[in-house]
């Protein structure tokens, strides 16, 4: 089974690129299945329910989200009514929608998981202890299982790479919007990438508008982040998954033509 994972996808410059360009990589690439992380979706932080009707109908499978899943509170309306919309497994247990979601498809029932880190980031529950929970709830229903972990520590991502080695498909990070160039096959089996990278303006600081960013770093001023126009790059990772192990990791970087 070929599937592709995408980085988060900022703003109307990451949307376009999906809405033009996806179908037709589903295509060139014979993809059976696409994970996308959309938690900067609507104008560079959280999802709305056009920004996720747009996501769904260029072809993308599953959306998960991160630290910004509530950003536009918009969202509350509709994340419990969509199967394929997860947020964080390890939010507070009272937190609407869910952490995974199982979706048939190619014959082969894939499961993603959604995690959050801990490390410089907000405190959540435990990622390890919750995606053990998980998967003890999952084996049996599951063919193919695939893990987004939406963290900033590097160690920290790296550390549920190998912790998950053998037991998921594929880890692959999220967050940072820098792509890694750490794509491996671990030694049991797992697919990993440190983080997949952002799809969005190329000419930005991580989605934003350059001299927003250059300005705060400079003055140490706050500013009202905007999300650059603009060209967009398109970053992912191709996996070839077969009875729950990775066959085989690429890395995709695209720029708009």
């Amino acid at each position: 089974m070929n599937i592709l994972c995408i980085g988060d996808i900022v703003g109307k410059s990451g949307r376009n690129f999906i809405n033009t360009r996806l179908p037709k990589l589903i295509q060139e690439y014979k993809i059976d299945f696409v994970v996308a992380n959309g938690e900067n979706v609507a104008h560079g932080v959280g999802i709305t329910k056009n920004t996720y009707d747009e996501l769904v109908y260029a072809g993308v499978d599953v959306i998960t989200l991160g630290n910004h899943t509530w950003a536009k509170r918009e969202v509350l309306e509709f994340i419990n009514d969509k199967a394929n919309l997860i947020r964080p497994a390890n939010f507070p247990t009272n937190n609407p929608g869910n952490g995974y979601t199982i979706v048939e498809k190619a014959g082969k029932r894939v499961a993603v998981i959604n995690l959050v880190g801990r490390v410089y980031m907000e405190s959540y529950d435990c990622p390890f202890k919750k995606v053990d929970e998980i998967l003890s709830k999952i084996e049996d229903q599951a063919d193919i299982i695939i893990v987004d972990f939406h963290a900033e520590a590097t160690s920290e991502k790296l550390a549920m790479g190998w912790y998950l080695d053998g037991r998921v498909a594929a880890v692959f990070g999220t967050h940072t919007h820098v792509q890694t160039s750490d794509e491996r096959l671990m030694p049991q089996g797992t697919a990993y990438i440190t983080d997949v990278g952002m799809t969005g303006p190329y000419n930005s600081i991580l989605g934003v508008e350059k001299d927003i960013i250059i300005k705060k770093f400079v003055t140490l001023m706050p500013g009202k982040f905007e999300v650059a126009d603009g060209f967009a790059i398109f970053t992912a990772i191709l996996l070839e998954a077969d009875d729950n192990k990775a066959v085989s990791i690429k890395r995709l970087n695209i720029l708009e033509e």
